[in-house]
């Protein structure tokens, strides 16, 4: 059986490649020509604004499940480069739809949304449904929210095999430290080497969200590429909110040096929404996944790569 990830040189794409390696899938995984692929998979360039191109590669790998990753993910270049995010984010995945429904070889498709495509929630509506209605807040969860209605579009109109996530928030190592869990373990290992003073910078942390780690999350789309409802949306993640002053803390309890912390404005965000939290139900009743990674183990196996990979 062979699986096709279309965008796989990013954070997840390389824990992709290595789960469905490890269940005995044949991995083919696309990058741009600037990017570079890491883990046991045929490596394909592919640019997704061209679509004859990825009529080309389903042509030449012939897959039994594509894996739609490839995305502009950053909500600030959202906000910045508008268009670029719903050319990659929209017209890219209606390319890659079109050039699915005209390679018509009845290829699972499994379309890679967000969290974020809730937004604005309604107070009282967490733990946060798969029909919770949409209330995007930013460029990006617009896209993927419109991703994930055009891949039901398609599914119910063309009879496409296709099933839509929701991810919420996910970490380990090798992420970049532009995110909560990383930027803490970033800062804790470059204390403990001397290379910054012994101070934690932090933003709000008394807001709840919900954290799954990266090894469980792509388990969760192997399943779903195996076992997941076609035309459903399915959410992916842990199911339990904890405040950033719980990963905080729990960082805090791993350094080998003692850390002072202070708030700084420049992190702090003043639309900040008290709690999101998914209800999991539909995706542990259709596959059987649930996150087994605890928290701990994500913060600490985190904080271990940045202490072995910072440059003195």
């Amino acid at each position: 059986m062979r699986a096709l990830i279309i965008g796989g040189a990013g954070f997840v794409g390389g824990y992709l490649i290595s789960e469905l390696a490890s269940a005995g899938w044949e991995v083919g995984a696309t990058c741009l020509p600037s990017e570079t692929l890491s883990g046991e998979c045929a490596a394909l360039t592919l640019d997704i604004l061209k679509k004859d191109d990825i009529s080309a590669v389903l042509s030449d790998f012939r897959p039994d499940i594509v894996y739609h990753l490839a995305a502009q993910s950053s909500v600030a270049v959202s906000w910045k480069r508008p268009q670029l995010t719903a050319e990659i984010n929209v017209i890219g995945t209606i390319n890659v739809l079109e050039a699915l429904r005209e390679y018509g070889e009845g290829v699972r498709t499994v379309l890679i949304g967000s969290g974020e495509e809730y937004g604005f929630i309604r107070e009282g509506s967490c733990p946060l449904s798969e029909e919770e209605p949409l209330r995007p807040g930013n460029i990006y969860a617009a896209t993927k929210a419109c991703q994930g209605m055009i891949g039901e579009i398609y599914a119910r109109a063309y009879k496409m095999d296709i099933v839509m996530v929701r991810a919420f928030n996910h970490s380990g190592p090798k992420q970049a430290d532009i995110f909560v869990i990383s930027d803490f373990c970033k800062q804790i290992a470059e204390a403990e080497k001397g290379l910054r003073e012994p101070l934690m910078k932090v933003g709000n942390l008394s807001a709840k969200r919900d954290f799954t780690d990266v090894r469980d999350v792509v388990r969760a789309y192997r399943l779903l590429g195996e076992k997941g409802v076609s035309g459903r949306t399915y959410n992916v993640g842990r199911g339990k909110a904890v405040d950033i002053q719980f990963i905080l803390d729990t960082a805090l309890k791993m350094s080998e040096t003692p850390i002072e912390v202070v708030r700084d404005p420049a992190r702090m965000r003043a639309s900040d929404i008290p709690i999101i939290e998914p209800d999991v139900s539909l995706i542990r009743n259709d596959t059987g996944w649930q996150a087994e990674i605890s928290m701990e183990k994500t913060i600490a196996d985190t904080l271990n790569y940045w202490r072995e990979n910072l440059r003195l």
